[in-house]
């Protein structure tokens, strides 16, 4: 079958894991990618044009791009991509606010013939995908609650760029940053949560973006979670426990490029009816590798060649995790009134 042309809308860390991936598929190739850097690292690839902003790569003739840009760029990347009929991967966050992906959907809805998705990339790990499993099975029964902590040492770590602690580029802090993808994960598993209740500060590191956020939850349901995202965390942290009616799944760890997080892990604990001394036999599986990367990517272009429907990581996942990062947000009064929520063009 005729290959996909791909363009690449930044080439620092992120993007160029998108690049290895994409070179590992046989219905892909990509024909064009774009970062400012190159204005003064110039770079030449074979068979690539390299550009150094990313209206020339959109004159480009792509079918689809992966876009791997700022918090303030990448939705406008999105939209003028999808107006020029391109199908959009576009990574976390989809955008500084609501208002960001909220118009990026009114865009999308104007072309269905077109595939959007998000890289919430912590859904393709080994261990999240053999607890969503479990909890499909029903063995274990119904989700009562759910706790997870997800941090880092500060906000900028290996090298990332200073932009992410400028409210006004970013959007947010290690919430947005990083806490999406744990609120991702608990919206997955447990539903749509409605009352919130937080502890929103950046009374540590002092930039104008939070380093740490505390966060209450419950559904509709009655499934209640607990999330602290932290750049206080000195020891890198991963950990998501989901507790049920009859056992407990714990997922500790998470696989990165950094390696800083430690092993992942999925532990499997089934209530015992005959021991109440709440030590109960755990099953601890641990993962080695991480193909979440080349999943996500297959999964994307698997969509395209066959036309079928996002279903994990789709504009509506998008929409609903940034309503609840900003349900966290405005929900503690003091940081409302402190970090108003910002305006954008």
């Amino acid at each position: 079958m005729k290959r996909l042309k791909i363009g690449i809308a930044g080439f620092g860390v992120v993007g160029s894991k998108r690049f290895d991936c994409l070179q590992n598929h046989q219905y892909a190739t990509v024909v064009s990618i774009c970062d400012e850097k190159f204005k003064k690292q110039p770079l030449k690839l074979e068979g690539i044009d390299v550009h150094e902003n990313y209206e020339e790569l959109l004159k480009d003739s792509i079918d689809a791009i992966f876009i791997c840009m700022p918090n303030d760029i990448a939705p406008k990347v999105t939209i003028k991509a999808l107006h020029k009929g391109i199908h959009v991967f576009c990574e976390k966050p989809p955008g500084r606010s609501v208002d960001d992906i909220s118009k990026v959907i009114e865009v999308y809805n104007e072309n269905p013939s077109l595939k959007l998705m998000y890289g919430f990339n912590h859904r393709y790990h080994d261990s999240v995908l053999e607890a969503q499993r479990i909890i499909n099975s029903k063995k274990m029964g119904r989700i009562i609650n759910l706790k997870g902590t997800y941090g880092k040492s500060k906000l900028i770590t290996f090298n990332q760029p200073i932009w992410r602690t400028k409210r006004k580029i970013a959007g947010g802090g290690v919430l947005l940053d990083q806490g999406i993808h744990m609120l991702d994960l608990m919206r997955l598993f447990g539903g749509e949560f409605e009352r919130i209740h937080s502890f929103v500060s950046n009374d540590f590191w002092k930039h104008d973006v939070e380093d740490n956020a505390y966060a209450l939850m419950q559904t509709k349901s009655g499934v209640v979670a607990f999330i602290h995202s932290s750049a206080t965390q000195w020891r890198h942290k991963f950990n998501l426990e989901i507790n049920f009616e009859k056992g407990s799944l714990i997922l500790g760890g998470i696989l990165s490029g950094s390696k800083s997080y430690g092993a992942e892990t999925l532990t499997i604990i089934e209530s015992d009816p005959d021991n109440d001394m709440g030590d109960p036999t755990e099953q601890i599986i641990k993962y080695n590798n991480d193909p979440s990367w080349q999943s996500e990517v297959d999964y994307f272009l698997n969509i395209i060649i066959k036309n079928k429907e996002v279903k994990n990581g789709s504009p509506i996942d998008a929409l609903r995790t940034m309503k609840l990062v900003n349900k966290i947000y405005t929900s503690d009064s003091k940081w409302k009134t402190k970090f108003s929520i910002p305006e954008h063009d």
